[in-house]
Formats: C-alpha cells, structure tokens, sequence
C-alpha cells in the first residue's frame, strides 16, 4: 500500500464500491449478496489507511489536530443524519432505489477524490510484489516498533482501551432492552442524542484545538469516554442512559481527534499504511475474542456485572495512558509542530 499513488488508491476503491453497491439490487441470490458484501468489505479495508497517509500528506504538523476535529465532527454528523436521510429515502423510493443512490454517493467521493491535489511523488518505484517483499514489510514495521517504544506503549494503551469499548458497544442494544426495560424508538432517540453530543465535542474541540495540549485531547479525552461507558451500564432509566451517552460521545470527540494527530505525527509516512494494515488486522482479531468473552460471560454472570467490569478495565487502562503521558519527559511527542519520530 505504501508503494503506490493514494489519491488513485482511493479513487479506484470508490469507483469499485460504487459499482458493486449497484450490483445488489440485480441480484436474487441471498449468499451472493452476502459475497458481494464481503468483498465490498475488503475492498473499503484499503480506503481507511490510504486515507490517512494522504491526510498527513496534505495537512501541515500543526493543523492536523484542528482537521481532524472537524472530521471527527463531520462523522458524527453523517451518523446522526445517514440514518435518518435513509428512513425518509426508503419510505419516499423503496429499497432499491436508495442502494442505487448509495452507489452514486461512492462515484460522486471518487469524482471529488480526483479533484484533490496529487501529493505522492510523480514517479513510483513499482516493485514486483514477491513473498521477499511481504517479509521484508514485515521486517521494516517491526524494526520501527522495536525503535519506537514509547509510541507503541502509547498507542497500545489506547488501542488496549479502545478495544474493551468497542466490545462495550456490541451490548448496549441488549442492555438497553433487557435490563432498562426500554423500546426500540427510546433507543433510537438515545442514540441521536449521542449523535448530537458528538458533534458538540468535535465542535468544541475544534474551537479548543490551539489551546488545549494534544495530550490532554488523547489521555483526557480517552479516560472520560470510558467514564462515560462506566456510566452508561449503570445506568437505571432512560433519562441517566442518555446523559451518560451524550457524555460518552461528546469526549470519545477529543479521544478520537487526538489519537488521529498522535498517530499522524508519529508514524513515518513513508511507513504508515504497512503499519495501519497490519495493526487494523490485528485489532480486528482481538475485539472479536473480546466481544466473543464478553457475551460469553454474560450468559453466565449479569449482563450489567460483566459490562461494568469490562468498563472499569477500560478505565484502568485509559487512566495508566493518562498519567504516562502527563509525566512524561518526552514533549516533543506531544508538540503540534514538534519534529517526532515521523521525520
């Protein structure tokens, strides 16, 4: 993936999305449905880390924080308006037709993506994609995580954290109905009002990017989101489930922003889709065993017991990465236009 232009990446991820999505309402088969969404799966796997490397590209050191704030509120705004666009679509032109807009979204993106500066080098190497060429990656990303040992502890505490939430997210339906005792519409309504305290975080940490340290946006902003999951199952009724919600949201904004800058200013570019491919597939692995043990020991303890202990575990880990890096010696890492290991 490092080795070829990301702009055109990006562009032909799109374009071969678009095409597919298109696809789906042609076809009568159920399991080649689901193969199409497979592959339109893995194709989109290629889209996240290309994407990110053309973003340290392209934003200057001491910008990333602010634009991926306003990313960050961007994605939350397209998750609290998608799917309430795609109730209003699909009762005013049935399935069909929006699967076929959702088609043209991915070629309209892929039309804007070409329209974006070219920020690779003009001319490629193109090497002969070999097994020696995939050991040799291999052997480049370990010696980068061998060298940076605080960056990985960093990035392993957050990553150690942020996977015990995503475990979290995979009960929230069922601890919403089974133990609050509430309806699909109530927990439709939690769930835009969380959209809605995303979007004030990302707005405010946008407003606050300047001032505010990055460590604060990546520590604080991570050991308050898992508060707010520690809040949110033990939660008792609508009313402390949805501001425990709206809390979760509003800080994971800063969490979220803040990761994106670290992790931008920290990976060398020339090695950061190696990286982020190998450590997506990894992580990916890791939340299924951990989802898998969460549901697996909610059937034999509470479901609230099992979440709370889960949230209080993110907490630990999210308070261990908090005080690291506020005692740290190593600044620079944390310094908006700070030279880093990425130079």
């Amino acid at each position: 993936m490092d080795r070829v232009n990301k702009r055109r990446l990006m562009i032909g991820v799109n374009l071969l999305r678009g095409c597919l999505v298109a696809l789906i309402p042609l076809i009568q088969s159920l399991a080649l449905i689901y193969f199409l969404l497979l592959l339109i799966s893995m194709i989109g796997a290629f889209f996240g880390p290309s994407s990110n490397v053309y973003i340290t590209k392209l934003v200057p050191q001491e910008n990333r924080k602010r634009f991926n704030s306003i990313m960050s509120m961007t994605n939350s705004g397209a998750f609290l308006l998608g799917p309430a666009l795609a109730g209003v679509l699909i009762m005013a032109f049935g399935t069909d037709i929006c699967i076929w807009i959702n088609s043209i979204a991915f070629l309209i993106c892929a039309f804007c993506l070409y329209l974006l500066p070219n920020v690779d080098e003009k001319r490629e190497v193109r090497e002969p994609k070999r097994w020696k060429t995939i050991v040799d990656d291999w052997k480049t990303v370990k010696a980068f995580v061998v060298r940076a040992r605080f960056f990985m502890m960093i990035y392993l505490l957050f990553q150690t954290a942020m996977l015990f939430g995503f475990a979290l997210d995979s009960q929230e339906v069922t601890f919403i109905k089974q133990n609050l005792h509430l309806s699909d519409q109530a927990y439709g309504l939690i769930v835009s009002i969380t959209g809605l305290g995303a979007i004030v975080g990302a707005a405010v940490a946008t407003m606050l990017a300047k001032r505010i340290n990055l460590k604060w946006y990546l520590g604080g902003g991570l050991f308050l989101t898992m508060i707010g999951y520690f809040l949110f199952y033990s939660s008792v009724n609508f009313l402390t489930a949805t501001v425990a919600f709206v809390f979760l949201g509003f800080f994971m904004a800063f969490a979220n922003a803040g990761y994106a800058t670290f992790f931008q200013n920290q990976v060398p570019v020339h090695l950061m889709g190696r990286f982020g491919s190998l450590a997506d597939m990894i992580q990916a692995v890791i939340q299924i065993v951990l989802t898998l043990l969460l549901g697996f020991f909610a059937e034999w303890f509470s479901l609230q017991m099992v979440c709370l202990l889960f949230s209080i575990v993110g907490m630990v880990v999210a308070l261990n990465l908090l005080v690291k890096i506020t005692r740290t010696s190593k600044a620079s890492f944390f310094e908006e236009s700070g030279e880093g290991i990425s130079k």
